[in-house]
């Protein structure tokens, strides 16, 4: 989240979530996604499929954290919209997250937008993955 903008210019709530990169804590992250896409009034498909993609997200980053790092998450709702920034910091520069899976099939699926991201500055290294979703699926 180091390029995020915390004040969002186009009028988003923002809620962010910092735990520890395990894989039990990821259904708190995805009981946030649920709760944020229910209260903006996403059909239950699109909740489903947003919790969906957030724990398939979560996990592939906690499967690629270094030792004690945090998983990061923010959730930028507009209206209509819900994006996600999920990072966690890794141990070297090298490592990446592949997008050759069947768990990233799965993201794209989900997620009406995913994009993998990384980051090396000041000699920390980050892996995130950004994804869109909106309320009502789009026709395909």
């Amino acid at each position: 989240m180091s390029d995020m903008d915390r004040t969002d210019p186009e009028g988003a709530s923002v809620v962010e979530v910092r735990t520890a990169a395990t894989a039990a804590l990821i259904p708190t992250i995805r009981a946030v996604a649920s709760d944020l896409a229910a209260r903006a009034d996403f059909d239950l498909d699109a909740i489903s499929d947003l919790r969906m993609a957030v724990d398939e997200a979560c996990a592939t980053l906690v499967d690629v954290a270094a030792p004690g790092s945090s998983l990061r998450c923010a959730f930028s709702v507009y209206g209509e919209r819900i994006g996600v920034e999920a990072e966690v910091d890794v141990a070297g520069p090298d490592t990446s997250v592949s997008t050759d899976t069947f768990g990233w099939r799965v993201l794209q699926t989900l997620a009406d937008e995913v994009e993998l991201v990384s980051s090396k500055e000041d000699g920390r290294s980050t892996v995130g993955i950004k994804l869109d979703k909106r309320a009502a699926a789009l026709p395909r």
